[in-house]
C-alpha cells in the first residue's frame, strides 16, 4: 500500500520519517540470498512501499550502518492506510524479512501453503519470513491495526526463546486465528497502547513496545484456528507452487560458504505445514515425480553448473550441496549420469 504522503507538507513528511528513523532498524536479517520466482519484501522496501517516491528523506534512515541492538518496531492503523491508499488491496506471494501481526476487521481472504482462509468478520493474523502468503480484501470497509518488526526486536535473551519456536511463528502455525468483536476489542486496547508509547518521549518505550508484542502473541497463542476453505484441487496446485519455489529459492549456489538448507522431503514438508506423505501424493498428482526424485533432480542440475563453471573442488561442491560425505555425493551423481564427478568435469572441460 502506499501511503497518502505526496499529499503532505514537507515538514509532516519529514516528521513522519523521523518517528521511523528515531527507532533502531535492523536491514541484516539472516535470510537465504535466493533468486526469484518469489520476492523478498526487506523493512526498507516495506517503508518505500508506504511512503511512496515523494519522500526519498526516508533513505537517510535506512541504511545499513544503524545499530542495529534493539532491532525494529512499528505499527500502523489499517483503516487509515485504505482511507489514504491509491493502490490495490491486494498482497502477492512473497517471502517477507520481518515479522508481522495484524488485527482485521472486514473481509478477507488469506491463501498460504495449502490452505484458504476466508475471514468473513474479526481475526487476527501472524506472520513470519518463514512463511509467504497472499492477502486480499473483499470490501473497502477495513478496520484493524498491524505491527511489522525484525528478529533482532524481539531477541533470545529479552524473551526467552528464540521467536521462531514460539507457537504461532513457527511453519506448522495455523497463522489466522477468528476472534469475537470482544476479543478484537482487547486486541486492539494493546494496540493503541502502542499507537500512543511509540510517539511518546519515554527513554525505555521499545522494552514496553517489546512487552506489549508478546502480549499479542500470548493472547493468540491462546486461540483456536480458522479452518480452511476445502478445495483440492486448488490446495494441490497452492501446495505445488510453494514447493517449487522453496526448492529454487535456494539456488543458484555462489559460494562455498552458502549451504543448502532444504534437502530431503521431510525438511520441505515441515515447512509446509504437511504431512511428508501428503506431500509426496500432491506432487505424485500434479508432476508426475515424486518429492525425492524433484529435489534429487534439482539438485543433480546444480552440482552439473558447479562442476562446469567453478574452479571449486569436487568436496567443496559436495559440502555446499548439502553432502556430508564426498562419497556419497559421487554415488548420487553417478545415479543420475553414469560417470563420476570428476570424470564429468574432465569431458566438459575437452
Amino acid at each position: 500500500m502506499s501511503l497518502f504522503v505526496s499529499k503532505m507538507t514537507k515538514d509532516l513528511r519529514l516528521k513522519y520519517i523521523k518517528r521511523i528513523g528515531f527507532i533502531i532498524i535492523n536491514l541484516k536479517i539472516d535470510t537465504f540470498d535466493f533468486y526469484k520466482p518469489m520476492s523478498s519484501i526487506t523493512i526498507k522496501e516495506f517503508y518505500q512501499d508506504i511512503l511512496g517516491e515523494s519522500c526519498p528523506d526516508i533513505n537517510q534512515f535506512l541504511t545499513e550502518n544503524i545499530n542495529k541492538d534493539i532491532g525494529h518496531f512499528n505499527v500502523f492503523d489499517i483503516s487509515k492506510m485504505f482511507r489514504e491508499s491509491k493502490s490495490k488491496s491486494e498482497m502477492p506471494y512473497n517471502r517477507r524479512t520481518y515479522y508481522k501481526i495484524s488485527l482485521i476487521n472486514g473481509q478477507n481472504k488469506v491463501e498460504y501453503a495449502d490452505r484458504t482462509i476466508e475471514i468473513k468478520d474479526c481475526a487476527i493474523l501472524f506472520a513470519s519470513p518463514k512463511v509467504p502468503y497472499n492477502y486480499n480484501s473483499h470490501c473497502i470497509n477495513q478496520m484493524g491495526h498491524f505491527c511489522v518488526f525484525t528478529k533482532d526486536f524481539l531477541p533470545k535473551n529479552k524473551i526467552g526463546t528464540d521467536i521462531d519456536n514460539l507457537p504461532v511463528f513457527s511453519p506448522q502455525s495455523d497463522f489466522v486465528f477468528q476472534i469475537s468483536t470482544e476479543q478484537f476489542y482487547q486486541f486492539e486496547s494493546i494496540f493503541l497502547k502502542m499507537h500512543e508509547e511509540i510517539n511518546s518521549d519515554y527513554m525505555f518505550k521499545y522494552d514496553l513496545l517489546r512487552n506489549y508484542v508478546m502480549e499479542l502473541i500470548h493472547f493468540g497463542q491462546k486461540l483456536q484456528p480458522i479452518l480452511p476453505v476445502e478445495n483440492n484441487k486448488t490446495a494441490a496446485s497452492r501446495t505445488t507452487t510453494f514447493f517449487i519455489e522453496l526448492l529454487e529459492r535456494q539456488f543458484p549456489i555462489e559460494n562455498i560458504s552458502q549451504l543448502l538448507q532444504l534437502k530431503t522431503p521431510a525438511d520441505f514438508a515441515g515447512i509446509l505445514g504437511v504431512h511428508v506423505n501428503h506431500l509426496n501424493r500432491v506432487l505424485k498428482e500434479t508432476t508426475g515425480k515424486t518429492t525425492g526424485e524433484i529435489i534429487g533432480s534439482r539438485i543433480f542440475q546444480e552440482a552439473k553448473i558447479l562442476l562446469t563453471q567453478t574452479q571449486w573442488n569436487i568436496s567443496e561442491i559436495a559440502f555446499a550441496l548439502g553432502f556430508e560425505e564426498v562419497a556419497h555425493f559421487s554415488n548420487f551423481f553417478k545415479k543420475h549420469s553414469k560417470q563420476s564427478p570428476q570424470h564429468y568435469r574432465e569431458l566438459s572441460i575437452v
